[in-house]
């Protein structure tokens, strides 16, 4: 789903109304049904709803809003910011349709200290309608009045658009000095960037279709947001006569001694992630452990160093190029360990290997200061560096890579023609071509040992099921792989969720995704589970 600015939103509206024949006040109807729908589905219990509105087209949206719930048996109450001969175009037809009296900011003092505190206290429900995201910050005056009041009512809030008084295009976490308060967010046709980076809110945040074709929706930034619609081909039924052969077999490449549970953990993600077979190359002492873990795991035992870690004997034997033959996608790196033979057995098998690609881990460490080796172009090629491992290979300080995380993951995925992982709060997926995946998913539960592990089997999985479109493939997995860390922490909480969870909790998010997929409106943001 593509981000877009303020500005370009405006003009996607404009040509929907003049290039595709929806007229603007369709759109505002539109705009105003979904959000309606949405309160009665997620705060049925609300009988008594106050609806804020500003002067502008937000405030169209408030009143549309204020109409149908008023229809559907609620109390509502239209508190408005400005006189009535202030109001333009669609909103001013959409305020001459009220079936109802609204409260008017006649007097400012008296309104916001008197008038509205009161409406706010009796509701069960405030619906923002203030400013939407043609604001530019700050706000002032009588609407920096109404958010201060909203905020310190505590009702819960939903948010036409955006809380009133953000500012759209931030690409960074809002302070929240002057912005409204929102337990909840439903915008319009596609998200604006502080949708995804503002931390607006810690419900959920809702994109809705009001009219505007798919064609019609164009944006610069070559930024998009993730969600199950953009993975359809993971979530399709399988045929009847499916076979494991169908599914892509992983080779995972990695463990040592004392750390093969990684190994394993990839390999057994890659089949959770619903591929047909996962087989593991580790070193003979670590084999037993890896075979241990799961009993659908097929091992493939490798020469070792005198340290229990994988040899260049396996590549000089002759070893590994046997294991390669119906291989479909390879994975090398967890719990591989950084001895010097390892390391120049990482960087002699991604050389060598022809099919699709995952490397993390010490397989990523193994080239630093040589990234020069590390080429796509010849065969798919994805990287899921931590902000470490990304310092690392870009000899770049970590903060300055958390400061700039898109453009740095943009540039060198295109410099090495290759998908870049770019895991962390809003991971980032950088592709070939400059485009930047953003994945809502995930949280900071995740933030303990393995679960890298485990996005690695499951990008291989996915990567072997859909290997005509790789770089959807790991879209794909990186947004299953938050889903599902999202999942067991409703399960779990944070402190306690450890990676083994996440494998747990997969069939429930295919079981979330397919069903997210067949929506019309669509959640880039799942509620906190805090």
């Amino acid at each position: 789903m593509k981000i877009t600015t303020a500005a370009e939103m405006r003009e996607i509206d404009r040509a929907t109304t003049e290039c595709f024949g929806v007229a603007s006040l369709t759109l505002m109807e539109n705009a105003g049904s979904a959000i309606t729908s949405f309160i009665l589905d997620y705060h049925a219990s609300a009988n008594r709803v106050a609806v804020v509105c500003g002067k502008g087209n937000n405030g169209g949206d408030g009143f549309v809003i204020a109409r149908k719930l008023h229809r559907a048996g609620r109390a509502v109450e239209v508190l408005l910011l400005a006189r009535p001969s202030q109001l333009r175009g669609d909103a001013l037809t959409m305020f001459e349709r009220l079936p109802l009296q609204p409260i008017i900011a006649e007097n400012p003092a008296e309104f916001i200290l008197q008038v509205l505190p009161q409406s706010l206290a009796n509701c069960d429900l405030i619906v923002d309608a203030i400013l939407g995201t043609g604001f530019q910050p700050p706000v002032k005056g009588l609407y920096a009045d109404a958010i201060g009041a909203m905020n310190r009512s505590g009702k819960p809030v939903v948010a036409v658009d955006i809380p009133s008084g953000a500012d759209s295009d931030a690409l960074t976490e809002q302070a929240r000095d002057g912005i409204a308060r929102a337990d909840a967010i439903v915008t319009f046709t596609a998200p604006r960037p502080a949708h995804v980076f503002g931390n607006l809110t810690q419900g959920p945040i809702v994109v809705a279709p009001i009219g505007s074709p798919p064609e019609g929706i164009v944006s610069k930034l070559k930024l998009e947001v993730t969600t199950p619609q953009d993975f359809p081909a993971l979530l399709a039924p399988r045929p009847q006569n499916s076979n494991k052969g169908m599914y892509g077999h992983v080779l995972i490449v990695g463990g040592s001694l004392g750390k093969s549970g990684a190994a394993a953990m990839a390999g057994m993600a890659a089949l959770r992630a619903g591929c047909g077979l996962a087989t593991v190359a580790t070193p003979r002492s670590a084999l037993s452990s890896v075979a241990a873990f799961a009993p659908e795991l097929m091992t493939e035992p490798l020469p070792e160093t005198e340290t229990g870690s994988i040899a260049t004997g396996a590549m000089e034997r002759g070893v590994l190029e046997p294991l390669m033959q119906g291989i479909d996608v390879v994975a090398i790196g967890p719990g591989i360990g950084r001895n010097r033979e390892t390391v120049q057995f990482v960087r002699e098998a991604v050389r060598e290997t022809k099919v699709p690609l995952v490397l993390d881990a010490d397989g990523l460490n193994a080239f630093q200061g040589h990234t020069d080796l590390l080429d796509g172009s010849s065969r798919p090629l994805v990287l899921t560096p931590h902000p470490g491992e990304m310092s690392r290979l870009t000899d770049l300080p970590i903060n300055e890579i958390q400061a700039n995380r898109i453009e740095i993951a943009r540039k060198f995925a295109s410099k090495h023609q290759l998908i870049l992982v770019l895991k962390g709060n809003r991971t980032v997926v950088a592709l070939p071509d400059g485009t930047a995946w953003i994945n809502p998913t995930g949280n900071p539960g995740m933030a303990t040992g393995g679960t890298g592990d485990i996005l690695t089997g499951m990008t291989a999985g996915v990567i072997g099921q859909m290997h005509d479109d790789i770089p959807r493939a790991a879209i794909a997995a990186v947004y299953m792989h938050g889903l599902a860390g999202d999942i067991a922490a409703e399960k779990m909480g944070e402190h306690s969720l450890v990676a083994t969870d996440l494998l747990a909790a997969l069939p429930e998010a295919f079981r979330r995704a397919t069903q997210l997929s067949k929506e019309s409106t669509m959640p880039i943001a799942m509620p906190d589970s805090r």
